[in-house]
């Protein structure tokens, strides 16, 4: 058994890619529109594994999805955590492009890891280490 998709819920598709590939650096697998077109089947990979696990960028509109996100943002949890090299490089590199943090480079034992705000509705963690 192998993980082949995630999903994080985005308020707008097309923002959402915008960040997670000009931004954050994932390619673009699939969109392909679903039900009426609004929606779409949107993923991406890394360009280090294109083959490998997929996140949906997947429409935020059902009901429970609202109080859901905003109870782990209140909360500081993060809704994925992608790994990275080096957390303080991938940290300075992303400030500089405008991200927000709402946690800077921390070192938990083995590992290290930062927060930042997607600007789509999550958290997204960053880590290296293990």
């Amino acid at each position: 058994m192998k993980i082949q998709l995630t999903s994080v819920f985005v308020d707008d598709q097309a923002h959402a890619l915008r960040f997670y590939t000009e931004t954050l650096g994932f390619l673009k697998k699939h969109d392909v529109p679903v039900g009426s077109g609004r929606d779409r089947w949107l993923t991406v990979v890394s360009p280090e594994v294109p083959d490998g696990t997929e996140l949906l960028l997947e429409p935020s509109g059902h009901p429970a999805v609202g109080p859901y996100r905003t109870a782990l943002a209140q909360d500081g949890i993060p809704a994925a955590s992608f790994t990275v090299a080096d957390v303080r490089a991938e940290y300075e590199r992303l400030r500089g492009l405008g991200v927000r943090f709402t946690q800077e480079p921390m070192e938990m034992g083995p590992v290290t890891t930062a927060v930042l705000d997607d600007t789509c509705g999550n958290l997204i963690q960053i880590m290296q280490g293990q």
